[in-house]
């Protein structure tokens, strides 16, 4: 059950973005604990208190929505962040932050731009466009993250580093500045959403295991339990 509402819409790849999003709950219900789980992204959250920088996380992180509380979101791409944000990813990991630590002033007018749009769509579209403008100007994301996110997938550390032609140590320090990971934990944590995505979507748990990768069902149960903290049976 979608207990927030919550809806997704694409948004423009160009700027690093997989989507937009919006969530809430009416006043007139109970606050409700949402378990946020990792998958490699930052989100850019905007509420009427503010807008806060979310991720990327290396566990489950409870996020407390209250009765009439309603959020306006932009989700960046794993690696894509760093240049719109002006820190490297691991300057935010695990981290819940204000946009104004970053930005100052500008994000303190962003937050009235986003509120003065009015309805949630028109909202949506203030954000998306303040982000996709401010990632126009921005250095450009690490030549490296497209191979690095798509050699994880399919072989290991070394397979990667190899393929690119960079040692094992910078391929770390050049993960954690653009994913907030080194490259081995982003691999987990990919496989993790590549699974549940697969099971999500229908697949049995032995076949959306091996599908992703894993050795077997239970090493998916044990790294489902823990990067998401609760079996993923809880999570579906």
């Amino acid at each position: 059950m979608n207990v927030t509402g919550y809806q997704e819409k694409p948004a423009p790849r160009s700027a690093g973005l997989v989507c937009s999003w919006t969530a809430g709950l009416p006043t007139d219900t109970e606050p409700y604990l949402q378990r946020v789980v990792p998958d490699g992204c930052v989100d850019l959250i905007w509420s009427e208190a503010g807008i806060l920088v979310a991720g990327p996380d290396t566990g489950p992180v409870p996020a407390l929505i209250r009765p009439g509380e309603r959020m306006v979101a932009v989700r960046f791409a794993p690696g894509a962040a760093p240049p719109v944000l002006g820190v490297p990813a691991d300057a935010v990991r695990d981290a819940r932050l204000p946009l104004a630590d970053l930005w100052g002033g500008a994000a303190d007018r962003l937050a009235e731009t986003v509120a003065a749009a009015g309805s949630p769509r028109r909202q949506q579209a203030a954000l998306v466009a303040a982000v996709t403008g401010r990632a126009r100007a921005a250095e450009p994301v690490d030549p490296l993250v497209p191979a690095v996110v798509a050699g994880l997938a399919r072989g290991s550390v070394r397979d990667v580093s190899a393929e690119i032609g960079i040692g094992e140590r910078q391929l770390r320090r050049r993960s954690l500045t653009a994913f907030g990971y080194g490259p081995k934990t982003l691999q987990r944590v990919l496989r993790f959403q590549r699974a549940l995505g697969l099971a999500r979507a229908g697949t049995p748990l032995a076949d959306a295991a091996y599908a992703a990768g894993y050795a077997d069902q239970a090493h998916l149960a044990h790294e489902v339990r823990d990067l998401a903290g609760e079996p993923i049976s809880g999570l579906l």
